[in-house]
């Protein structure tokens, strides 16, 4: 069902020109359909600030439930942020105020770029802490990716993350390990997914915890859920990445070596490139290296014409039975105290 652009948010109309289905305030107004309001908690760095944004927004847009879409960004002040980001949050996010003071029915957390494993050193430690204690009460459903997991392990069930002596970098396959939960029905029992970190809560972790892993990897855990079936959902993974998402994230890394060569030069993601791409990176390396080349030289046009997605539709199928269950929970309590006298077609208007 359709994404509603009920704010001037560019990647409302960015999201439209990729072909995905987007409707007009105005026009769901005159539909009698109860529209869903997610929030997504983007914790991303300046550099994959929007592009998160039209990751999540549009697997959220794919479900095909029988509902319409309110996406609500907001941000943590404590972020560091660059003047385009500063201006990019001032004009289309809302506080998280606001989000409070006019509620959800469910909320995504992102991750965020904090390579430390002690999460207490993050600048945000105290903020995120406080969204997610507010949610737990507050919200049908958090789903939580990659850092956002960390810190909730940490917050909820005392699990501190550990660093995993390398970084986990590239696309890994997993297999679903409970087929019965409603949050994997319909879903392949094998499908690959991304990872990107250097960190992670071990399935060990996830067991003392109570919280159910549904699916896993020779690298550990990717989607699990807390006890009570859904409340909290967690990714390890990044599942909501595009086609071209590492390959952003192997030139970041390359600039940094530049600007540090103590780093090392990056090796390449994991399952993720042919031997045709490997060999046309290896060449950049050699050149760039030989001062040969620089940044500017990068293939990535070249490279991005034959990357292959293996991820894109278990993603979909996921989020899709995430957001009927959110779906069905929210109708079959719509008498709650923070649900009642709504307005399904004004955006942002459920009131505690």
């Amino acid at each position: 069902m359709p994404l509603i652009a009920h704010s001037n948010l560019p990647s409302f109309d960015r999201l439209k020109q990729q072909g995905e289905t987007i409707l007009s305030n105005d026009k769901a107004k005159h539909q009698d359909i109860r529209g869903l309001h997610i929030g997504l908690l983007n914790m991303m760095p300046d550099a994959a600030l929007e592009a998160t944004e039209r990751q999540f927004f549009r697997l959220v847009g794919h479900s095909n439930q029988i509902s319409q879409f309110y996406m609500h960004p907001f941000s943590l002040p404590s972020i560091d942020r660059g003047a385009v980001a500063k201006e990019h949050l001032q004009k289309h996010y809302k506080t998280f105020e606001e989000i409070k003071s006019h509620g959800l029915d469910a909320l995504i957390i992102s991750g965020a770029n904090v390579t430390q494993p002690d999460l207490k050193l993050a600048p945000f430690y105290k903020e995120l802490k406080e969204v997610v204690n507010w949610s737990y009460e507050n919200v049908t459903s958090t789903l939580c990716s990659c850092l956002a997991t960390h810190a909730v392990l940490e917050f909820k069930y005392g699990q501190k993350r550990l660093p995993v002596g390398k970084k986990h970098w590239g696309v890994f396959p997993h297999k679903v390990v409970n087929r019965t939960h409603p949050l994997v029905k319909g879903v392949n029992t094998r499908f690959d997914v991304p990872h990107s970190r250097f960190n992670e809560i071990s399935i060990d972790q996830f067991a003392e915890a109570g919280v159910s892993v549904l699916a896993e990897s020779s690298i550990g855990a990717h989607l699990a859920v807390s006890e009570d079936l859904f409340r909290l959902v967690f990714f390890q993974g990044h599942p909501e990445y595009d086609s071209i998402s590492l390959l952003k994230e192997y030139k970041r890394e390359i600039s940094l070596f530049l600007e540090n060569n103590k780093l090392g030069y990056p090796p390449t993601p994991s399952n993720y490139l042919s031997e045709q791409n490997i060999a046309i990176l290896n060449e950049f390396q050699t050149k760039l290296l030989s001062k040969k080349a620089t940044l500017k030289d990068f293939p990535e046009s070249l490279i991005l014409k034959t990357l292959d997605n293996t991820w894109h539709d278990s993603a979909n199928a996921v989020i899709n039975n995430w957001v009927g269950c959110v779906y069905q929970t929210t109708n079959e309590n719509i008498t709650k105290p923070f649900m009642s006298g709504i307005d399904p077609t004004d955006p942002l208007n459920i009131k505690q």
